[in-house]
């Protein structure tokens, strides 16, 4: 089934956009690096006013955060929003942001981590598609490759995108549906709220970093409890990145351990995307239908 979303219209040369920090702070270096990167795109680049300012970790009062965010939100001549950094920070603003300007202006929303609670909300609540994708943390950072950066340009001025990875692959099978998901434990903290993520019929993505080992089997149970994992199209698992144990050693791997939590359902299950917390970060449309096709123990994603 062909998405129902509203895709917002793509960038062009000399468009303006804009750059907030919703969530943890970022240096102010870091920001001028940013519009420094985005103007090589051709475009324009505004910074929120609150952008670099520090209040603990954030970048400022959730009034500042959310001032910043509402104020792209609402100008129509900014096409596409994003979000400097992830952390933690956008789950105590979001319920605040008015995003009825959207529905005649629809912009581009681009950032992963946490920035996964603002897909969601975008995606559930306002019917919009958003861009998982790298931020401007890492617009220089070495580590990380070339299709990091040229798919996030691809997806935000509307060239076509495919990505080919090795597996593993379990239960192959070709799929199309509608792509949702993020990083897991901020699926897992959407849960009971307005914008708690549908999944049933979707293809479903996620990815983690930083957790121990029994944190991802202990979401992963929860959401096979609460019917997330069920009747879903597709699991595509990206970076895992620094997971960890406790004292008491796991005893078994990230692919195993998902592998357990959806062991009685027949779709396919995909390891390995190339994107997450990791050096390889593609970008992906949240809430866009996607086709996935198996060839062997490789997998191809491209976006219909």
């Amino acid at each position: 089934m062909v998405s129902t979303k509203i895709q917002p219209p793509f960038l062009k040369t000399g468009d303006e956009v804009g750059i907030i920090s919703p969530s943890f702070c970022i240096d102010e270096n870091l920001l001028t690096e940013a519009v420094a990167f985005l103007e090589k795109w051709g475009l324009r680049v505004r910074v929120g006013r609150n952008a670099a300012k520090r209040e603990g970790p954030f970048a400022g009062s959730d009034e500042e955060r959310l001032f910043d965010i509402q104020e792209m939100t609402n100008d129509s001549e900014i096409k596409a929003v994003l979000c400097s950094r992830g952390g933690y920070g956008l789950s105590k603003i979001i319920n605040r942001i008015d995003f009825s300007a959207l529905i005649n202006n629809p912009k581009w929303y681009s950032g992963f981590s946490d920035i996964t609670v603002l897909h969601i909300w975008l995606n559930e609540i306002c019917g919009i598609m958003s861009v998982h994708g790298e931020m401007p943390l890492n617009f220089n950072n070495p580590e990380k490759t070339s299709d990091t950066f040229n798919s996030l340009k691809k997806a935000l001025f509307g060239e076509a995108i495919s990505y080919e990875w090795a597996g593993p692959v379990y239960r192959p099978a070709d799929v199309t549906a509608e792509l949702t998901g993020g990083n897991l434990s901020l699926l897992f903290s959407l849960r009971g709220t307005k914008a708690d993520p549908i999944t049933r019929g979707k293809i479903l993505f996620i990815e983690d970093v930083g957790e121990y080992y029994y944190h991802i089997d202990r979401m992963m149970t929860s959401f096979k409890l609460s019917g997330h994992l069920e009747n879903i199209a597709a699991l595509i698992v990206g970076g895992m990145n620094k997971i960890t144990d406790i004292k008491l050693p796991w005893g078994k791997s990230i692919e195993e351990t998902i592998l357990d939590a959806v062991n009685e359902y027949d779709y396919p299950v995909i390891f390995n995307f190339p994107a997450g917390h990791i050096s390889d970060n593609r970008a992906i449309y949240i809430g866009k239908t996607a086709k996935i096709e198996i060839k062997g123990r490789k997998a191809i994603l491209k976006y219909l």
